[in-house]
Formats: C-alpha cells, structure tokens, sequence
C-alpha cells in the first residue's frame, strides 16, 4: 500500500457524534480499502439540507452515530481495491448519495436502484464526503467529465441529479410548462436543467433575491408567494403547469404546487418536510392528477445530469468554503441565507 493511502496515516474530517451538536474537526484513521473498493481524495464535497437532517437527526431512520456526512464529494481516486478493472489511481470521480444498493432485487435489476431496500447512502448510513478522502463503492462511483471543475461538479451529485431526475418523471414535453417551489441549492438548478430541456419555467419563492437569480438563470415567469397565491396565478395566466417540482421544504409550498397543476398534469415531490401534506382526494380524481416522489437518480440519470454540465448547459451557482467553517454554513442554511450551493474545498 502507498505511503499516502497507508491505514496507519490521519485524515481530517467533520464528525457527527451528537445530534443538533456542532460538528468536530478532527483527526481520524484513512480507511482501509477492501474488495470493491476505491479511496477517493476528495477535492471538493458540497453542502446539501440532507446534510443537515443528518447531523440533526430529523428522519425516522436516523444514522448511527458518530457519522462524517456529505454526499457531493468528488475528487481522485488513490487506491484501488481487489478486483476493480474499469477504474484506476488518478480517475476522476463522485461519491453519490446512492453509495451502494444490492444489485439483484426488483427495483435494481429495472433501473430504479435507488428504491433499493438494502442501499447504502453516503454520509448518512456510511461515512460520507466531508472529510480529506473518503472510501467507496467502485460500482457506485461515477466519472466526473475531464471538462468539470470539481467545486462545479460537486453539487450535479446530489442538487444536479435529484433536480434533473425530478423533471424527468414529471413527463413535461418541450415547450410545456413547469413551475419550481423553491429557489435554493436544488431548484436553482432544477430552472437550468429545465430550460436545457426545453420546458418553459415559472420560479416560485418567498425571497426576491432568489427570484431574480432564478430570472437570471433563464425563468420565464416569476412568483413570490408572500405577495400573491402562486397556484391562482398559474391556473389565471396559463392554466396551470403540467409538472410542479417542489424542492422547498414546506407544507404550503407542497401545497400550492399541488394546485398549480393542470389537468393530467403531476406534482412531484422532492423536498422533505415535517410535515404532512393535505390530499384532496376528490380534485385529484377528477382532475387526473399525479402526486409522485422523485428520490435522486440512479447512476444513468447521474451520468446525464453530468453531460448537461459539461456541455455548459447546466452551471451551479456556487460559493466555497473550508472543512472547518462547516458549523456556520450549517447556521446560513438552516436560516434560509444561502443561494446556490455552498461547496468545502480542500487544499491539495
């Protein structure tokens, strides 16, 4: 084994080891690398709110303490494990939130993998991206295009794929309507992809500045609901969209989005909220409407959402920061203060 991927070497990472605590940077063993897998330098790994529940503990299944999350790392690969044939030391390559899954159930053998009950997600059920290197599933991991600098990379591994993935199953056709709740990490990427797809978009949030950016970024149409009901809005102007992706994490907003859509059209659900959201069984009946969860995207999905980024479609709007000022970036993103994605970089 090289000396700098030896075991007995120490990596710096932000560790979890109470929920709702701040984390701890701190020294902690390089892992050892077993069969299947790679250990990636990491280079860059982005700041997603799952990052956050994960630190928190906000989710029924909740991860086992003490956790590095993170599941936007990208970086080079600097070992290679037993039987690993298609990739080598010095691959470029991304950590996804999908670390592993079975490979032989229903949902795997069908291209809906990350359905998979058996699944690992990095970061959250195994140590993830926020740490110098991190180890990884070489089935899992994806090439990062030679064109994509890694801080830009970064978040197509989480806000790119689950946004691109999201409008895929809204079924929208070029030159259709769609409307995005929430202008944050995910949905001001959600407006790139969408308009790269040639959709017609109308950008939902309760922030002017995010608006604008979303106006910037190409949105036809622009609605804060603090000023009016965006759903009256939509269903008034244009008769409603035929997909409503909601990345906002709000009851209201999962709500409004269920109303701005037409006819046949669907809602599909991204965000995660607290809370429960209201069906009214009688309208969605009659008005042949869809209420769909959309969860990342599988390794193709990814590969794809990857392609848009690489041929300049698709830009994140991004801000970097260092490992240790993680605890404050957590603050800005529980309060609402971040647009864009905010990405740690670590120095070579």
């Amino acid at each position: 084994m090289c000396e700098q991927c030896s075991t007995e070497k120490m990596m710096k990472a932000a560790v979890v080891h109470e929920f709702k605590e701040n984390l701890a940077i701190e020294n902690v063993k390089i892992p050892s690398v077993g069969k299947n897998d790679v250990l990636v330098k990491i280079k860059a790994c982005g700041v997603c709110h799952t990052d956050l529940h994960a630190a928190h503990g906000d989710w029924p299944v909740k991860p086992t303490l003490p956790l590095i999350p993170g599941h936007e790392g990208v970086g080079e690969i600097v070992e290679v494990g037993e039987g690993i044939t298609h990739l080598k030391a010095g691959d470029r390559v991304g950590v996804p939130w999908l670390y592993s899954a079975c490979g032989h159930c229903e949902y795997c053998l069908t291209g809906r993998e990350t359905l998979c009950h058996n699944q690992l997600n990095a970061g959250y059920s195994i140590n993830g991206g926020y740490a110098e290197y991190c180890l990884a599933d070489a089935r899992y991991v994806v090439k990062v295009p030679d064109s994509l600098d890694y801080v830009e990379a970064a978040p197509i591994f989480c806000a790119g794929v689950t946004t691109y993935k999201a409008l895929k199953v809204g079924e929208a056709k070029p030159g259709e309507w769609v409307a995005v709740y929430g202008i944050g990490g995910l949905g001001h990427v959600a407006v790139q992809y969408a308009k790269a797809m040639g959709l017609k978009v109308i950008a939902v949030d309760t922030f002017d500045d995010k608006l604008q950016l979303a106006k910037d970024l190409g949105a036809d149409v622009t609605v804060n609901p603090k000023e009016e009901d965006s759903a009256i809005v939509i269903q008034r102007e244009i008769g409603g969209v035929q997909a409503s992706i909601c990345t906002a994490v709000s009851k209201h907003a999962f709500n409004e989005a269920y109303r701005s859509v037409k006819r046949g059209g669907k809602c599909v659900a991204v965000g995660l909220p607290p809370e429960v959201m209201e069906v009214p069984i009688f309208d969605t009946v009659l008005n042949g409407v869809s209420i769909v969860g959309s969860i990342v995207g599988s390794r193709k999905d990814l590969q794809e959402a990857l392609q848009f980024a690489a041929d300049g479609k698709v830009k994140t709007i991004v801000e970097t920061a260092a490992l240790e000022e993680i605890n404050k970036v957590f603050d800005d993103l529980e309060q609402g203060k971040i647009n864009g994605r905010i990405v740690i970089k670590f120095e070579d």
